[in-house]
């Protein structure tokens, strides 16, 4: 989810904790709780850092190793070192066991994300991505705002959560029935698919599509059960060049590739230099395809240049590489 929602989630999480008796006794305990909360709703995404990098590391590594099972244990005691000294009289085991809650709905409903999480580390390195909700969704964050507007007028903030948490239930399984309706039309619209990658956006009923068959990707988007195929590619299986094996070692076309799970591919050859490009096709924005890796490389397939993120237009990605063709 978005650094919004997350904090939101936070306070949400203070809230649930009075109606724990322990804590609804002690101010000490309800005060780092509710602090402790909201650094336990955003400590996951601290590897947002790795973007000052580069593109690569954070694509790469963002909701990865601190997202997984490893890091859900550390980080409330990684809190607790730094929170418990200014509130000693706090009760310890209950502002851990809150703390942990925060840290595990912040990993839990990143999961339903498009984006996904590496939630299984160590186990497996798999990418979870349920892709029912958008990154950001009005519904979800609203009705906290909701429920902290009623806790700003004294409502009991446990049960007003309780109440919300209660329709976000709901709201999720009326969300995986709508992406469910969704797969069905496209498998009655292209029968052969073996894959349906369906990507939630900002509305409630639109969502893109990536279709891959044996023979084809589609790039479709859905409005209900209405199917649009805006685009069709022959899947044509990445060739066993030189150049491409070349452009593997490049860290930004491995981080893409470790990334995306459909996409097409392009070679150009100039006079003095070659161009790898790869699209993933899950982003189709006003006909454009903005996430990229593109790695150019000289006569003796050399490395000169590469990139991979989200461009727009193909000037920017000129500049990014910093050598624009004839």
């Amino acid at each position: 989810m978005d650094t919004g929602t997350h904090v939101v989630m936070g306070f949400a999480i203070g809230g649930l904790a009075t109606l724990d008796p322990v804590v609804a006794e002690s101010t000490a305990t309800s005060q780092s709780i509710l602090i402790a909360s909201l650094i336990g709703s955003q400590i996951p995404d601290i590897d947002t850092v790795l973007k000052l990098r580069n593109n690569a590391v954070y694509i790469r590594h963002h909701r990865g190793i601190t997202h997984s099972i490893p890091a859900v244990i550390l980080w409330p005691l990684v809190i607790l070192a730094v929170i418990y000294p200014f509130f000693p009289e706090a009760n310890l085991l209950h502002l851990w066991l809150w703390t942990f809650g925060a840290v595990i709905l912040h990993v839990f409903v990143d999961i339903f994300n498009a984006y996904g999480t590496q939630a299984l580390r160590p186990f497996s390195s798999k990418w979870v991505a349920l892709g029912v909700i958008n990154t950001f969704d009005p519904f979800i964050f609203g009705i906290h705002i909701v429920g902290l507007i009623l806790w700003g007028f004294d409502f009991h903030p446990g049960y007003t959560f309780i109440a919300i948490y209660f329709v976000i239930f709901i709201y999720y399984l009326i969300r995986f029935q709508v992406q469910h309706a969704v797969k069905t039309a496209v498998k009655k619209r292209i029968p052969n698919a073996e894959k349906i990658i369906v990507s939630p956006t900002i509305k409630f009923y639109q969502w893109r599509l990536a279709i891959i068959t044996r023979e084809h990707f589609y790039v479709a988007r859905a409005y209900g059960r209405s199917i649009t195929i805006f685009d069709e590619y022959k899947r044509v299986e990445i060739p066993d060049h030189a150049v491409i094996h070349a452009a593997k070692h490049d860290k930004n076309l491995a981080a893409f590739l470790s990334f995306s799970p459909v996409y097409r591919w392009e070679i150009d050859e100039y006079e003095d230099f070659y161009e790898v490009k790869f699209i993933d096709l899950r982003y189709r924005s006003n006909g454009h395809y903005p996430f990229v890796a593109v790695v150019q490389l000289d006569n003796e397939f050399n490395i000169v240049g590469s990139y991979t993120g989200w461009i727009f237009s193909e000037e920017k990605l000129r500049k990014k590489l910093e050598i624009i063709p004839d």
